[in-house]
This record gives structure tokens, sequence and C-alpha cells, in this order.
């Protein structure tokens, strides 16, 4: 059953072609990582998908309906949680308050579950402002689960993890596999290499390879366009 489907879409910034053709399938269930070198149009193919970004042509087709012409927020409702590459939570607020608002729910319980799974329940009651960078990036992610989304699309989720938290964020993206559709966006390798069950790498707007990571590590291409200056 696929999830998520693009078809032909495109972004055209000016005369720049920022993401070209695209077709893309995701299927329900699966962790799919996105990857390329900087500039490749990996965020602004999210930001299409998520509703934030117009596409120029094209389509994007969720869970069996054409989405293209929905607002963000409908996407939302209609099962997708997108995080963003630069941290987007309340900083003036709690971090029990920050899931609130994502969850829509001020149920204790339901907030305490939801930070418990990044490891900062202790924390509920602190100013989410108080937090180290790669705290808040936990949090985002806590926020996304929260909404219990059919579809999580997670961009350049350990950028500020310390190694010592990515070991944990690995742990808790292999437990969502089973509650929730992934698509990660990340530059660390080594992450995609241990979650992804299949990979997608963009150059310049079009995709490059799609395959296993033990093909996309394999890939010649892939080589000579990204992963030989990772």
């Amino acid at each position: 059953m696929i999830l998520l489907e693009t078809r032909d879409l495109t972004r055209i910034y000016g005369g720049l072609t920022a993401v070209n053709g695209v077709d893309f399938k995701l299927p329900r269930g699966q962790i799919h990582a996105l990857i390329g070198p900087n500039g490749a149009g990996k965020s602004t193919f999210v930001g299409m998908v998520s509703g934030r970004i117009p596409a120029s042509r094209g389509e994007v087709w969720f869970n069996g309906q054409n989405v293209t012409q929905l607002p963000a927020h409908k996407r939302i409702q209609a099962g997708m949680a997108y995080t963003f590459q630069i941290t987007a939570v309340y900083a003036n607020l709690s971090l029990a308050d920050n899931i609130a608002l994502a969850q829509r729910s001020r149920d204790r319980t339901r907030i305490l579950a939801a930070l418990d799974r990044v490891g900062l329940a202790d924390r509920a009651d602190q100013t989410t402002g108080d937090l180290s960078y790669g705290h808040q990036r936990l949090l985002e992610i806590a926020m996304g689960v929260a909404q219990a989304p059919r579809l999580l699309i997670l961009d350049e989720p350990t950028q500020g993890l310390a190694e010592s938290e990515i070991e944990g964020f690995n742990a808790l993206i292999r437990s969502l596999a089973g509650e929730t559709t992934i698509l990660l966006i990340e530059h660390n390798m080594n992450v995609v290499m241990a979650l992804a069950e299949r990979i997608t790498v963009l150059e310049t707007g079009e995709i490059l390879a799609t395959g296993t990571p033990e093909e996309i590590h394999a890939n010649a291409a892939v080589q000579e366009a990204y992963l030989g200056h990772v």
C-alpha cells in the first residue's frame, strides 16, 4: 500500500529549477531516507510534500487522495507531521505545553508519554528555551510523535545532537517503525545506514538513485556525487 506518492513534482524559482519532475513512492510502514548534497532540493521537496511550499507542477498523493491543493494545516489533519530543519518549538512555554499544542489535548498522561518517548518526561514543566539545542530537537520530534501521524517527516533530526544522544535517537525511530511511516532527511550517513530500509538520493533536484542501503552504498554514481564527499 503506497502512503505517499509524488508525480512529476517540480518547483521553479524564477529561472532556477530547485526540484525537477520527481516521481516518488513511499509504502506504508517504511523508514525511507532522502539524502543528497547541499542544494540538492531535499528541503524544497519535503516542503512541497507537506504543503509549506506550493508546487510549480505535478501532484502529491497521500493515503489515496490528491492533496496537491490542500494547505499545510489540512495535510496535518490528514495525518502528516513535519519537523523542521531548524527547531520550531515555543521557547517561552513549558515542554508539556508544547506537546499539548501539538496533540491538541492537555491530557497529562498522553503528554508525559510523548515526552517519555524522547527521554524528556522529567523536564515536562521546564521552560523550553532553557533546553540545549539537541534537547529542543528531541522535543520537536516528540511533538510530531504526539500527533500520532500516518507519516512523520524528519528534516535533519540529528543536527545538534551529541554522539551520546544519537544512539537513543536511533532506538526511538526503530520503536516508531511499527506505528508510523517515516521519511528521514539526514546528512549523518551512519544514522541513514542504521535506520533506512530504502534510500533515495537527490542531486540537482532530480532523483539520482533509489535502493536499499547496500545498493546505494555500492552505486558508483552516488559515490561520485555524494558519498565520497560526506
